[in-house]
């Protein structure tokens, strides 16, 4: 799950840099302001990339998509844009968790080194 995620958060991590460069350009909405809202969210998916698979990573993600969605009232492509990390990182929890389950099934199923050299 920690790949998938993880990839997910970087791929925001650009979207949310070039979203600062076009709210830039709205007058309504300093510089300083968009910089630090932009910058906190790119640290964010940084961070989040490492603590994804602890107690309330997931769950920070969550607001990230929620966040990155309701930026849409400042750049308006970001509704569609949020949409699609959305769904991105639904699939990338789902999937994520699945193929975790299959490697802890595989490995719980595989004999471990020892005994296939003591049968030998």
């Amino acid at each position: 799950m920690r790949t998938l995620c993880a990839s997910t958060l970087i791929g925001e991590f650009f979207v949310i840099g070039f979203a600062g460069l076009v709210a830039m350009k709205d007058p309504g909405l300093s510089t300083s302001t968009v910089w630090l809202v932009s910058g906190a969210a790119m640290l964010l998916c940084v961070l989040l990339c490492g603590m994804v698979t602890r107690p309330g990573g997931v769950a920070l993600g969550w607001a990230l998509q929620l966040a990155l969605i309701a930026s849409g009232v400042f750049v308006p492509t970001m509704f569609f844009m949020g949409a699609v990390f959305a769904a991105l990182w639904w699939a990338s929890v789902h999937f994520g968790r699945k193929v975790d389950e299959a490697k802890a099934r595989a490995a719980a199923g595989a004999p471990s080194s020892s005994s296939t050299a003591d049968a030998a």
